[in-house]
């Protein structure tokens, strides 16, 4: 006689393996990059890989070279980076990212700028005499930085005048003017034309890289107030360069040494 009892576990036991297996099968499966194979390809005019590369980005090519070889003003001479304190390519860009910033932040906050700073490094080439172009401005100013505005007390533009007498570099600079006396402390210091007050808040537009502390213009970081007005520094160029087709620079004296 079969013992029922066992029978009915060995059932039992059956039925969960084959629940098991099914779970096992249905469950999602997980693929495990093992190997990455790559070919080298060489920039030959012979290979035939390179050719269709070429082919396939050549309309993208000549249409961006189309755009930035549109001429869109002229210089009637050459606005180059030579000067100790300022030059005349930093001034053209101080004076520029001003101006077209102000108008949105003036749109936008219903407040003035008061001054711009930007870095010298940051100005990558001259504005050659003769035709200038959209490439000009990507020239000059080859990196995705945005204008912010950074809302700034008297203490932080004195700290903002001490790091460019010790910095002994013409970063580019507008609305403000002082003079470093023989013991290179900063004199006649005004914005806007009036001495700096303890008590007002002053808005000053630089980069977006520089309002983090970049090139150790920490003096930024301590701003009461940040905007960002969402406007690029080489479109800043770029418009004005559409909207002014003479391209001059000031060669006015901003900061001067007794």
């Amino acid at each position: 006689m079969v013992n029922l009892k066992n029978y009915n576990g060995v059932v039992k036991l059956f039925v969960l393996l084959l629940t098991f297996i099914a779970v096992i099968s249905c469950a999602q499966k997980k693929y495990v990059i093992t190997r990455i194979e790559g070919k080298q390809i060489g920039i030959t005019d012979k290979n035939s890989e390179v050719a269709d590369i070429e082919n396939f980005i050549k309309p993208y090519r000549s249409k961006i070279d189309a755009d930035l070889n549109k001429i869109l003003a002229n210089a009637p001479e050459t606005i180059d980076k030579s000067g100790e304190w300022q030059t005349p390519m930093g001034n053209f860009l101080a004076d520029i990212t001003f101006e077209k910033s102000d108008n949105v932040f003036q749109m936008r906050e219903k407040k003035s700028i008061d001054i711009c700073l930007l870095n010298n490094g940051g100005i990558r080439s001259i504005i050659p005499k003769g035709d200038v172009t959209a490439r000009t401005a990507y020239e000059v100013m080859p990196f995705e930085n945005n204008a912010i505005v950074i809302a700034l007390k008297a203490d932080q533009i004195i700290e903002m005048i001490s790091y460019i007498i010790s910095e002994k570099k013409p970063h580019p600079l507008q609305g403000m003017t002082f003079t470093i006396d023989n013991n290179n402390q900063p004199k006649n210091i005004l914005v806007q034309g009036k001495p700096l007050d303890d008590n007002t808040i002053y808005y000053v537009v630089t980069s977006d890289y520089l309002s983090n502390g970049g090139d150790n213009m920490l003096f930024f970081k301590k701003g009461v107030a940040q905007y960002n007005i969402d406007y690029k520094l080489r479109n800043i160029i770029i418009d004005y360069f559409m909207e002014n087709k003479i391209i001059t620079a000031n060669k006015d004296v901003r900061i001067s040494k007794e």
